[in-house]
């Protein structure tokens, strides 16, 4: 700690006023650097498809927040989102985007969640996986494995990177030769089987794509025999319930899949979670000096 010996209480009084001044003057540089911000953008956020959820949300927290009262968003597609943001980047300026985990763009880009107070985006959700009833009788070595499943989701945002330049099952495959210690934890115990055949259905979204493809590969290695079904949400439910599909590891909860969750519940088995923290909201760079959305500045 500094001490210094003031002569007279003027110099004390004088560079009190002067800090005070400089502390205000940080403030308004602060405020005037989020309105130049926001002007830049042209109080727009860079969203994805119309008629998409998240689009809806977005409009949602546009009519919420006082900070982003005469803001509106661009719509086109996501691989357009994705293109500005990559542009944005690459010049360092500013851009708010529609965002979700898991998914690439957080493994590719040094990019931020800013934070919702209001809870407009909602909470964090789990994937999670469920077994049809009578699976671990039936399938005790697949039915362990499918309980073990578990991804950190950086994981699965790198692979989902990866599989930009090539296919999930390439990627999948990868991913379990580099991760044979976790294979190991997994497969523990189970007694191989010759040829037993199992169905896995999933929703067509990419990072459960991922995962399946990884599940099957173990399960396989297992010497199980493994389908996997791309389908609609609610037939996903219907066909674990009703057994005509042996698992899944593609429903979000407790909000995005909550409602045929509760539906179909007590008619399969909850596993729990295979990859925790999937969420949705607004992104910006992490050089932007914004953190929550009330940082933003609404429009004059």
């Amino acid at each position: 700690m500094f001490n210094f010996k003031w002569k007279k209480i003027g110099v004390i009084a004088g560079l009190s006023l002067s800090l005070i001044a400089a502390g205000c003057g940080s403030d308004d540089g602060e405020a005037q650097s989020e309105t130049s911000a926001s002007e830049e953008m042209e109080y727009t956020i860079t969203g994805i498809e119309p008629g998409a959820g998240q689009t809806e949300t977005n409009e949602i927290a546009i009519s919420e927040y006082d900070s982003l009262a005469g803001w509106q968003q661009e719509l086109s597609s996501t691989g357009a989102m994705l293109s500005e943001l990559s542009d944005a980047m690459d010049n360092e300026e500013p851009i708010v985007i529609s965002a979700w985990s898991p998914h690439y763009m957080f493994a590719n880009w040094d990019i931020k969640y800013l934070e919702d107070p209001k809870g407009i985006f909602g909470e964090e959700e789990s994937i999670t996986t469920i077994a049809r009833e009578g699976l671990k009788e039936d399938m005790p070595g697949a039915h362990t494995m499918l309980d073990r499943f578990q991804w950190e989701l950086e994981d699965v945002e790198y692979g989902l990177l990866e599989a930009q330049e090539k296919s999930f099952e390439e990627v999948a495959q990868e991913w379990v030769e580099e991760n044979q210690d976790t294979v190991a934890e997994w497969t523990e115990g189970v007694e191989p089987v010759d040829g037993t055949p199992i169905e896995l259905v999933l929703t067509p979204w990419d990072a459960e794509t991922f995962t399946t493809n990884i599940a099957k590969v173990i399960l396989e290695q297992q010497g199980y025999s493994v389908t996997l079904t791309p389908i609609d949400p609610a037939v996903l439910f219907e066909a674990i319930a009703d057994g005509s599909a042996d698992a899944s590891l593609a429903p979000w909860m407790p909000a995005t899949h909550g409602e045929l969750y509760a539906q179909y519940e007590g008619q399969f088995e909850d596993l729990g979670p295979n990859v925790d923290g999937a969420k949705i909201g607004l992104a910006v760079p992490e050089y932007m000096d914004v953190d929550s959305i009330e940082d933003l500045q609404p429009k004059e």
